[in-house]
């Protein structure tokens, strides 16, 4: 068996407190597949650091086999002293290396070479880091979140660059997509220690239930023996012999054990905080188009959402979906076609580039502007330090700087002020950037309570699938088309998933597709078409509409009868039955109709 390439041993680190690492171990063989795993600020990214050398820890061993090449991806990269992207990628290789692989991995990434990297978008940034890590096609490569504002032709290249690449691969990342797809082994960070499981990401979760469901049985073993000690020590204790003393000790060492005993890190509290329920119809938006400097951003664009739809919005960066957004909330006028908002509306958002947050605020004036100390959550009136703890924030924390947070930590906080809002539409821009699993987990559950809209951007291919029932996809040159389901239904409809937009490299896309570029050829759409079945349903489905309201409304008057379920009962539990029945026919028949029209929109266009 090959030495490991990488050893950690007994490495204990901390930022005042309790240690984010105690005793953590660590060991990578050649070929290695390793997802790190772990709560934001389980020390993740800290392991990652002493891995690379990049830091020393306060005590522990690192070793690196002799003649071992390592490369480093960090969440933020420095590019300072560099005038162009080339100069940054080629600065990460040594003598020996191929520079050729420089300019392949930058065509590949979208990059001319040429970018000025003070003005790079984060897409933009994290791709040329991408590109200086993987060119020296090291032994092992230590990736911290190599997805984050990737777009998903990026992502799927870079799955299967990294998936045919012979080096060892330690990653840190929160897309679970993207780990099934490459992980082999797991190491999970918790309470300071790493517990490695030889099987990839797709059996963590089961594993990690496991492993907390046994430790909180031996918890509760434990509390039961020192109970038993401690009924021994009041009624049993006769005389002071050396049995009685050594079982004395035995107790003090137990209540010591069970003090010492870190539990697992408890679960954030997500409760959005919903305002007054709008109409049926949030938003309508008819041929809506925008255009910057003559180049077609949105076109001739159409879309009816409805209370309580999950609508994603996907495409490679730059085709505009947030723009779009924008003019699907009444941020930006479009320059033709008309957007109409329920006038019930009300909009909370978590904005991905976190401008809202000012670095001098402490977390407490973040959550309430600086007025005061409370603040309304799901018609509560809580404390603010009561609300940041539900969001795994200590009080030290709250009175603390924004500056000094993690990207995790800020990323929790972005959501904390969003959540905190009255709103019964809810956009989300790259939620799932820097979060936890576990936060993930909980965002997805909220989500799905939600009574109001959602519409969110992202590029997290599990998150799509798991949250919305519709997706919005950008072509490309202003062109979006909508497509029932999550992210997989979209793929399967539209036979390939999101492609690079122009410029951004033909295999790109062709990795988005799963297959190489091919000889283009002339692509048949299917036309949408009514049939007469469905064009009498649209004429008769309004008249049906009508009289289920009317029917309701006279169901609603008999039951408001004072005295009716005292005097008949029978007639009364009819009366709720048919209510219940009517008011889900008359969902029915909107939704039905609501097809229908937008079918005969997509056929008359």
């Amino acid at each position: 068996m090959a030495p490991p390439l990488l050893t950690l041993k007994d490495v204990r680190h901390g930022f005042g407190g309790q240690p984010c690492l105690d005793g953590t171990e660590l060991a990578v063989l050649p070929r290695d597949r390793i997802c790190l795993i772990g709560r934001n600020g389980s020390g993740k990214s800290t392991l990652l650091r002493i891995a690379a050398g990049l830091i020393e820890p306060e005590r522990g061993e690192r070793f690196v086999h002799p003649g071992v090449t390592m490369r480093y991806l960090p969440q933020e990269p420095d590019f300072a002293g560099f005038a162009t992207t080339r100069a940054y990628a080629e600065a990460g290789l040594t003598p020996g290396d191929d520079a050729y692989r420089v300019s392949y991995l930058l065509e590949q990434l979208g990059l001319t070479g040429e970018e000025d990297p003070s003005r790079l978008s984060g897409g933009e940034a994290r791709r040329a880091a991408l590109a200086r890590t993987l060119a020296p096609e090291p032994d092992l490569l230590l990736l911290d979140e190599p997805t984050n504002h990737l777009d998903l032709p990026v992502i799927a290249w870079l799955e299967q660059e990294l998936a045919a690449s012979k080096s060892a691969l330690v990653l840190i990342s929160h897309d679970r997509r993207f780990l099934e797809s490459l992980s082999r082994a797991t190491v999970w960070l918790d309470r300071g220690k790493a517990r490695r499981l030889d099987q990839g990401f797709g059996s963590f979760e089961a594993w990690r239930d496991k492993v907390l469901e046994e430790e909180e049985l031996e918890r509760h073993k434990l509390d039961r023996k020192i109970a038993n000690e401690e009924h021994w020590l009041r009624y049993g204790v006769t005389a002071r012999r050396k049995r009685n003393v050594k079982r004395l000790g035995n107790l003090h060492a137990l209540r010591e054990e069970a003090r010492t005993y870190r539990r697992a890190q408890g679960n954030i509290t997500l409760a959005v905080t919903e305002a007054d329920t709008a109409g049926k119809l949030m938003i309508e938006a008819k041929s809506i188009a925008k255009s910057y400097d003559g180049r077609p951003i949105v076109g001739d664009f159409s879309i009816r959402i409805s209370r309580g739809e999950r609508v994603g919005i996907v495409g490679a960066n730059g085709a505009g979906k947030t723009t779009l957004i924008n003019m699907l909330t009444g941020g930006l006028a479009p320059d033709g076609g008309t957007v109409v908002l329920s006038p019930a509306t009300q909009l909370a958002t978590l904005d991905q580039r976190r401008d809202s947050l000012k670095d001098e605020w402490t977390l407490a004036e973040a959550m309430t502007d600086g007025r005061g100390d409370i603040i309304d959550v799901a018609g509560e009136r809580k404390h603010v330090m009561g609300y940041l703890k539900d969001f795994l924030f200590t009080p030290e924390q709250a009175r603390t700087p924004i500056k000094v947070l993690s990207g995790g930590e800020r990323g929790r906080l972005m959501l904390a002020r969003a959540l905190a809002k009255p709103s019964n539409l809810l956009v989300l821009d790259e939620p799932t950037n820097d979060l936890d699993l576990e936060t993930l987990d909980l965002l997805q559950e909220m989500i799905a309570d939600y009574s109001g809209t959602v519409i969110l951007v992202s590029h997290d291919r599990d998150f799509l699938d798991r949250t919305v029932n519709a997706v919005i996809m950008a072509d490309g040159a202003g062109r979006f088309t909508t497509y029932a389901g999550g992210y997989s239904d979209m793929v399967t409809q539209r036979g390939e998933g999101v492609t690079a937009r122009k410029g951004q490299g033909n295999r790109l896309s062709a990795m988005a597709k799963g297959t190489e570029p091919q000889p283009a050829a002339p692509v048949r759409e299917a036309k949408a078409r009514l049939t007469f079945k469905d064009r009498h349903a649209l004429e008769t489905l309004p008249v049906t509409i009508n009289k289920l309201h009317a029917d309701i409304a006279k169901l609603n008057a008999l039951l408001a009868e004072p005295g009716l379920f005292e005097t008949n009962p029978a007639r009364f539990n009819k009366a709720v039955e048919a209510l219940a029945l009517t008011q889900t026919r008359l969902v029915e028949a909107e939704e039905e109709w609501l097809r229908l029209e937008l079918l005969r929109e997509e056929a008359e266009a």
